[in-house]
């Protein structure tokens, strides 16, 4: 079992930062790939960016360039910082993991909202 907790969301301005961790807990050795999801109201959930245990990642295009993800596996946290943030990167941000043997576990959401 692992347990997921986002934090770090908020209200920001746009052009703003923020940075959101993602700390686990529990069977933490078994994790693998991890991810950063967000939705927006009315939308489906879609992908942002992806970190595999050695630090490969990859970005859906419309965060590419702006946002980064990250981890650091001794503290069991991974992070996404987000710059350059948009109206429409407004969303809740949810993170989620693959452990040994396929089962994937989520976060309860962190609420962004980019507004002046």
């Amino acid at each position: 079992q692992v347990q997921l907790v986002e934090s770090g969301g908020g209200l920001v301005q746009p052009g703003g930062s923020l940075r959101l961790p993602c700390r686990a807990s529990g069977s933490t050795f078994s994790i693998g790939t991890m991810s950063w999801y967000r939705q927006a109201p009315g939308k489906q959930r879609e992908l942002v960016a992806t970190i595999t245990r050695a630090g490969s990642t990859n970005y859906s295009g419309y965060v590419k360039g702006r946002f980064t993800i990250s981890r650091d596996n001794a503290k069991n946290t991974m992070y996404l910082q987000m710059n350059s943030l948009k109206p429409e990167d407004t969303a809740v941000y949810y993170c989620q993991c693959y452990v040994t043997g396929g089962v994937d576990y989520w976060g309860q959401g962190a609420q962004v909202t980019v507004s002046s």
